[in-house]
């Protein structure tokens, strides 16, 4: 469990939203696992504040899907769930998707090169494979894809809905690791709509298509559909 240093630079934006960023780091870097209780107290006493600011932090937490609260128990670091997991699946495709495309013209030739050398890396990677890893760069790749959307509110999106996912599974890979090889060569396909021009539209449909794959690989390995 990491307790950041409390520099005056931290405690700018308030308690509260120290207490937010600290509680989520703790649940991202999984020191807080699914059904661990967060008791207030504790964590005011950890952070050196008291209650109020902390149950702030907690209902924020709540609202983006990464506590529960029930009544008589209090506070706990949401279970992972499968019907969450594809519902963030489904909506980063589509997110995901229309970002890449929008970003596909304005990406300039050394992005597109670091874009193919990560994907080389994942291809090599899957000699000696592991899904944390894969997952990781691979999470890198599609950043690089979609980094020039001009739309904020959608690079935003995407961003907590990467955040849900690291907290509801540690890799999808985990479960469907044959699934890796056929993900880095629909990454070739997709750098390949990009870097010959392809109609916006195409690299949206590529994009889309690639994580409902992805998704369906996980579903089916989980016996549903």
């Amino acid at each position: 469990m990491t307790t950041p240093a409390r520099t005056e630079a931290t405690q700018k934006p308030g308690k509260a939203q120290y207490a937010y960023e600290w509680i989520k780091v703790q649940i991202l870097e999984q020191a807080f696992t699914p059904g661990y209780r967060l008791v207030l107290a504790n964590i005011a006493q950890t952070l050196g504040m008291s209650v109020v600011p902390v149950r702030e932090a907690i209902r924020r937490l709540e609202a983006e899907g990464l506590v529960t609260f029930e009544r008589n128990v209090g506070a706990r670091v949401a279970m992972v769930d499968g019907e969450q997991y594809r519902y963030s699946m489904e909506a980063l495709g589509i997110l995901e998707g229309a970002a890449t495309a929008q970003s596909a013209a304005h990406l300039t030739a050394k992005e597109l090169a670091e874009a193919r050398e990560l994907n080389a890396k994942l291809e090599e990677s899957l000699e000696n494979f592991d899904p944390e890893t894969f997952t990781a760069v691979n999470h890198q790749f599609h950043q690089i894809l979609a980094c020039r959307c001009p739309n904020q509110r959608l690079n935003d999106m995407i961003a907590v809905e990467w955040e849900r996912l690291n907290h509801l599974r540690t890799s999808t890979f985990s479960f469907v690791p044959n699934r890796a090889r056929a993900s880095v060569n629909e990454h070739y396909q997709i750098l390949h709509l990009i870097e010959t021009h392809a109609p916006a539209d195409a690299v949206e449909k590529a994009v889309r298509e690639h994580r409902t794959a992805t998704l369906r690989s996980y579903l089916n390995s989980r016996g549903t559909n």
